[in-house]
């Protein structure tokens, strides 16, 4: 079964009250799409990273992000997940306040999983980002995972071509 990293976003998104902002509160109906219709395609992992930031913030909401993720297998820490995200910052791909998002990226590339699954737009899943993410994974001779958002993984057939 092929592993989707799920990142902090995705837990986010839906205990979030539905917004009025058109973009955003699509992006919670497909996060509610693909948890409710896609996920049990795929074998989920998540990591300390995610618990930490998950557990941050108004009580309630931690509360039930967390119980999403509660049962998801998280990825083991390594020292080289360390040196892949410091060789992302060091190239200043990514701002110093975005540090957690490099360690996200670097847990997927280390442990080889096939997605890592976010709506986080601005530092990881961003197409000005992402090719200088895959030339740090490819000169450290690292598989370069497939980064994207739900709405790239919800099984639509409802669109005639």
């Amino acid at each position: 079964m092929t592993a989707v990293y799920v990142e902090t976003s995705i837990c986010s998104f839906p205990r979030q009250a539905p917004s009025p902002q058109v973009v955003t509160a699509a992006r919670q109906l497909l996060t509610h799409q693909w948890w409710d219709e896609e996920r049990r395609n795929y074998e989920l992992v998540t990591s300390q990273y995610v618990l930490d930031e998950a557990s941050a913030g108004d009580p309630v909401l931690s509360a039930e992000r967390l119980q999403s993720l509660d049962g998801i297998p998280l990825l083991p820490l390594d020292p080289e997940i360390g040196a892949i995200a410091k060789e992302i910052m060091s190239r200043a791909i990514l701002p110093p306040k975005a540090s957690i998002d490099a360690l996200h990226i670097a847990m997927v590339a280390h442990h080889r999983i096939q997605y890592l699954l976010t709506w986080n737009c601005r530092h990881i899943a961003n197409a000005k980002i992402l090719p200088r993410i895959h030339e740090v994974l490819t000169d450290l001779g690292i598989a370069i995972p497939i980064i994207c958002t739900p709405e790239e993984m919800v099984d639509d057939d409802s669109e005639e071509e």
